[in-house]
């Protein structure tokens, strides 16, 4: 960091060595040192209400845009934003993306996770930060992935699409959020869904919907 990132004026005392898991604990606030059997406490914690998005990064984001990133940060609403870079590439670069439901492997730099917490209270208040954050992600489109503009599943998007919420969902309506996600498994995720779950007992907002055996239909 001190060759390639001199300006930052970082220093060894400013970083904490620690696990995977220890960092689970670190990015929820937990103090430093803490056990990890608060993993094992499943009752939830009072949190403010919040907003998540995400991308994924292919080519490295140019000095212009990422001035323009933080100084978006300096905005009012900008106070609760928290923008995360998480580095893929090493074991992940070597399984093939059809291998598992998880896509997104070979060819990205890092997933960019987005959280805003809404710090006021009120319809109004919340607007104006949801607002905030989409008008990042908005921004953020030149420097990330396209056709399709992906996303990681664990970071619940509902902006990028979702199933009705009555009646059925099509095919082609469950892909527009389905491909972002899954990119070419959300076909055979689909297909399963169709097979263990015909009667979308186990649904919420973007969970995999069954269809018709299209793929019956077409002699496959």
């Amino acid at each position: 960091m001190q060759k390639n990132f001199p300006e930052l004026g970082l220093v060894k005392a400013d970083c904490i060595e620690m696990s995977w898991i220890e960092s689970t604990l670190f990015i929820y606030e937990f103090p430093n040192g803490s056990s990890l059997d608060v993993l094992l406490d499943r009752t939830l914690p009072s949190r403010a209400a919040f907003k998540g998005k995400s991308d994924y990064v292919k080519e490295p984001i140019s000095e212009i845009g990422l001035e323009g990133l933080w100084r978006r940060f300096f905005e009012e609403e900008g106070a609760g934003g928290v923008l995360i870079f998480l580095p893929y590439g090493g074991k992940m670069n070597e399984i093939p993306e059809s291998e598992t439901p998880f896509p997104h492997r070979a060819g990205n730099i890092f997933v960019i996770s987005y959280t805003l917490t809404i710090l006021e209270e009120g319809v109004e208040a919340s607007n104006r930060y949801i607002d905030w954050i989409r008008r990042l992600y908005s921004y953020m489109a030149p420097y990330v992935s396209k056709s399709p503009r992906e996303a990681y599943a664990n970071y619940r998007d509902l902006d990028i699409g979702q199933n009705n919420d009555k009646g059925k969902t099509s095919y082609a309506q469950a892909s527009v959020w389905g491909v972002k996600y899954f990119k070419n498994n959300f076909n055979r995720l689909v297909q399963v869904k169709t097979m263990v779950d015909p009667g979308n007992y186990f649904r919420h907002e973007q969970s995999i919907p069954p269809v018709s055996p299209w793929w019956k239909k077409k002699g496959n």
